[in-house]
């Protein structure tokens, strides 16, 4: 029996289906709006965005991630490309918008292949060469930085604000965050440094300006005694860490008590009551002189502190409490009767102060601390946030520097040399691949391109002046990158523009994988959407 001309339904009603060539342009150009979004942030001269959620809450900032995670992003190519500058940001901590700025710039020089029937394949293939190419150039073009070059790192951290709130004050916040990094910097059993960035905590408050922030060499702890009449300060802090309430323990299953004789009410009572002094007792026969709990603390345990002189705080976050541990060396203990001596931290003081409306607890003077507090401070929570997304960009690179030892100019110099020997290079590979190295090699131009239009440079006259100046070939050839002040090609390096190996690698890496995955699309089925409840 024959099919007849029945059509077979695969898809439910109402999916959207686009194929070929269409499913490729309409993804491309999904990827592009994305990186035009944030095209006009990059660089010194960038401009800020402002943001206001379903609710109306505002967010102003030109850093590339946080403008994309703010965004409601629908297309799912578009959402790709707000994962690499998520990406980026975990990795390194900057670069979020040079990342998406290449990926977007890669995905349109590719259209023009596409126009002309290239096949999708043979432009990955050849992404993947430039890109495997450009690592290697990136890393001969590099710089070595020792962990004791402070003004290296310095100038590293203080090319990471340039662009931010913080940028007048880069000198000093750059201070800052070397300090920070140096301090809780340590060595793998290779020889190896690496930095673990959850050792560094920001605090935030506002009501100061900017450069009243300073750094704590030890924490700063958002709460207040659980008794006013505590002390307010407690010099060679004795710190004891509980993961357990001060509390009479209740039973796992309801159960109820009927007492008849009054006597017996009296000594149930005095029972509880002894149970709680108990803890207390414990906690001085150790000699310690703070607790820090991370669950509740029963108001006669309370009492009893405050009468010892035993400075108390409760329902600090598992994270605070492992910091506290970092930084004074002490020990958390899951049941107060457990407690030694051996399990306490120590201190120079533990300070409860007064910070606009709240207290706050400072735990200053440790002796070798893996964890230490950035208090920053701003005029309006606006300016707070940005402050601290700018420190912590700043620490991430510096970070990096330290771990990887390697950086390179900046200000458009990489990208400039990357497209002069990726030019090179195309020429030795030959076939088809070869006109995807070279849209690869000319896709590398929109970083300079964009910083300068930015600033309200030629773009044009900018491209052509720093290619003349890295033909040159000389011996810092490499090295020159667009002033945005003239508009002429500089050394960069005398111009304190630098910026970790890493930032590049993974920004370029990135561009090219998402490119790639986006571009091998050729099908894109989407389901009609459930209506709203």
């Amino acid at each position: 029996m024959g099919m007849g001309n029945a059509p077979v339904i695969i898809l439910r009603e109402g999916t959207k289906r686009d194929k070929g060539k269409d499913a490729q342009f309409n993804n491309i150009s999904a990827a592009m709006a994305i990186a035009s979004a944030v095209k006009s942030s990059l660089g010194p001269r960038g401009m800020d965005k402002m943001l206001v959620d379903s609710v109306g809450d505002v967010v102003i900032t030109n850093d590339g991630v946080t403008i994309l995670k703010e965004m409601d992003v629908q297309h799912p190519a578009a959402k790709m490309l707000v994962e690499v500058a998520k990406t980026q940001d975990a990795e390194v901590g900057d670069g979020t918008t040079t990342s998406v700025i290449l990926a977007g710039e890669l995905l349109k020089k590719a259209t023009d292949l596409i126009d002309a029937n290239v096949h999708p394949t043979i432009i990955t293939a050849g992404y993947r060469l430039a890109n495997d190419k450009a690592q290697e150039v990136l890393k001969n073009i590099s710089m070595k930085v020792s962990i004791d070059d402070d003004d290296l790192l310095k100038l590293i951290a203080q090319t990471a604000m340039i662009s931010k709130q913080v940028n007048n004050s880069k000198e000093y916040f750059s201070n800052m965050v070397v300090d920070a990094v140096k301090t809780v910097v340590d060595k793998d059993k290779d020889g190896k440094y690496f930095v673990d960035l959850k050792n560094i905590q920001t605090v935030k408050k506002a009501g100061a300006k900017m450069e009243e922030s300073y750094i704590v060499k030890g924490l700063i702890i958002d709460k207040e005694p659980v008794q006013p009449s505590m002390p307010k300060l407690v010099e060679g802090a004795k710190i004891a860490l509980i993961d357990a309430p001060f509390e009479v323990k209740k039973t796992e299953i309801d159960a109820k008590i009927q007492i008849t004789d009054p006597t017996a009410m009296s000594s149930f009572l005095a029972e509880e009551e002894n149970e709680l002094k108990a803890m207390v007792e414990k906690i001085k026969s150790v000699g310690a002189n703070v607790v820090f709990s991370q669950k509740g603390v029963d108001e006669l345990v309370q009492h009893y502190l405050a009468k010892n002189g035993i400075l108390g705080y409760r329902r600090l976050k598992q994270s605070d409490l492992e910091a506290i541990a970092k930084a004074t060396g002490a020990t958390i203990v899951g049941n107060v009767q457990e407690l030694t001596k051996n399990d306490l931290g120590t201190a120079g003081a533990v300070d409860e102060k007064l910070v606009g409306e709240d207290g706050m607890a400072f735990i200053t003077g440790c002796k070798n601390p893996k964890a230490i507090t950035i208090f920053v401070r701003g005029g309006t929570e606006h300016v707070l946030e940005e402050v601290e997304r700018a420190l912590n960009d700043a620490i991430r690179v510096v970070g990096v520097a330290m771990e990887d030892g390697k950086v390179v100019a900046g200000a458009g110099a990489p990208e400039i040399e990357l497209e002069l020997r990726l030019m090179d290079y195309a020429a030795s590979v030959g076939g088809r691949e070869q006109l995807a190295i070279e849209k690869f090699a000319k896709a590398m131009e929109i970083i300079p391109w964009t910083l300068s239009e930015n600033a309200g440079i030629d773009p044009i006259d900018s491209i052509i002046k720093l290619k003349n100046a890295h033909e040159k070939k000389a011996a810092k050839a490499k090295y020159f990158g667009i002033d945005l002040d003239s508009g002429e090609a500089v050394d960069m390096l005398a111009k304190n523009v630098v910026e970790p190996l890493r930032v590049k690698v993974q920004a370029i890496n990135s561009a090219e994988e998402v490119a790639n995955m986006i571009l091998r699309i050729d099908d894109v089925i989407a389901s009609r959407r459930a209506p709203p409840a």
